[in-house]
């Protein structure tokens, strides 16, 4: 038996959750039941009329993409035009949306990581950061014959990550005393008497996201009936997270090179560039989509380039005067986004069919 699109959802928001998604942006599931079964799902960059085609032929009846399938206002619904004719097809298979968009583009191992991990960016930071996670600090108290269990059960779920620290903890020993009350099942010590345990003060740092996972496995890994612990919220800066990404390549290059980097990497026909052919660049920032207006993040992080695509002619001036070089690699490069999107659904979902599509919905060619 398959699984409701509801695990499918939860399974992608676990990753890439809504609240990592500029304001306004058209995510989430935009066409169909979140609790139709899943029968299979096609991973895609856009929702085409080939790409539901493909799904029909491929018997999957969810599609998840990068890019909204309804984007503007729907005025009408007319089937003799390719807008509507669409519709009237998924909506005819029962085939559900789903879409993740800014926050894919956000997510950790998101779309601009992956891009920045295929052309070799190395020390990358967030270029453009829009959200700063809350920190929170959870203590809980655990007997001596369990600490490692429940602090390694906390830090596997993501508990006291510190950079590029993990398992970052600190303990206390001490006594802890509790009296179990009639219809109790003490793990240690007997009703009506008052017990004395050696304990662990274990405390660490969790971002807000990750709270409920991480008492989860806490609370699975501690003995105790009823588990002591506190959470407290703190004023600390949590790591920024946002859109683009900035950081060096390995060795210094021309932007001519570069720009053949480029295209090698992303497995394009050509990209367009704006600067001087033999200049030498190394700090490189990127952003997937349509960034050319965040132009000005990259000089604020000294980029000496900035790749993005649909770069405009009056964009390419102004940073050409602002000293900053570009390249223009198109907007289908998040197109390998695709793959990733499959691995981590794979890796969620063993027993569901996740099928990366063969479409190519990238409108431009060259000459």
């Amino acid at each position: 038996m398959g699984i409701q699109g509801r695990e499918l959802i939860r399974a992608m928001e676990a990753w890439a959750p809504p609240r990592l998604a500029v304001e306004k942006d058209r995510i989430g599931l935009q066409v169909g039941n979140p609790d139709a079964e899943v029968r299979g799902v096609l991973v895609t960059l856009d929702v085409t009329e080939d790409v539901v085609d493909e799904a029909i032929r491929l018997g999957a009846n969810w599609i998840v993409a990068h890019h909204a399938v309804i984007y503007k206002p729907v005025s009408s619904l007319r089937t003799d035009r390719p807008a509507g004719r669409l519709y009237q097809k998924l909506l005819q298979h029962q085939i559900q949306v789903y879409i993740a968009h800014t926050n894919l583009d956000t997510a950790d191992d998101g779309v601009n990581d992956v891009l920045a991990e295929r052309l070799g960016l190395q020390d990358t930071e967030v270029l453009l950061p829009h959200i700063h996670e809350r920190l929170k600090k959870i203590v809980v108290f655990v007997p001596e014959d369990h600490h490692e269990a429940v602090l390694n059960a906390m830090c596997e779920a993501g508990a006291g990550w510190i950079g590029q620290y993990s398992h970052c903890t600190f303990n206390v020993n001490g006594t802890g005393t509790f009296l179990p009350r009639e219809g109790t099942n003490p793990y240690i010590g007997e009703q009506g008497k008052l017990e004395r345990v050696k304990e662990i003060r274990l405390e660490t740092i969790i971002t807000e996201s990750i709270q409920s996972r991480v008492i989860r496995a806490m609370l699975d890994a501690h003995p105790y009936e009823e588990v002591a612990y506190d959470l407290y919220p703190l004023d600390n800066s949590g790591p920024a997270m946002g859109l683009g990404r900035v950081g060096h390549l390995p060795q210094p290059v021309n932007l001519r090179q570069l720009a053949e980097q480029v295209k090698s990497a992303y497995e394009i026909d050509g990209v367009r560039f704006v600067g001087d052919p033999d200049r030498q660049v190394q700090r490189v920032a990127i952003m997937g989509g349509s960034g050319g207006r965040f132009y000005s993040a990259a000089l604020d992080q000294q980029a000496d380039v900035y790749i993005t695509g649909d770069i405009d002619f009056h964009t390419a001036q102004d940073a050409l005067a602002d000293g900053l070089c570009l390249i223009d690699p198109g907007h289908h490069v998040e197109r390998w986004v695709v793959p990733r999107v499959c691995e981590k659904l794979r890796s969620a979902l063993p027993d569901v069919t996740i099928t990366p599509s063969k479409v190519d919905t990238n409108p431009f060619r060259f000459a």
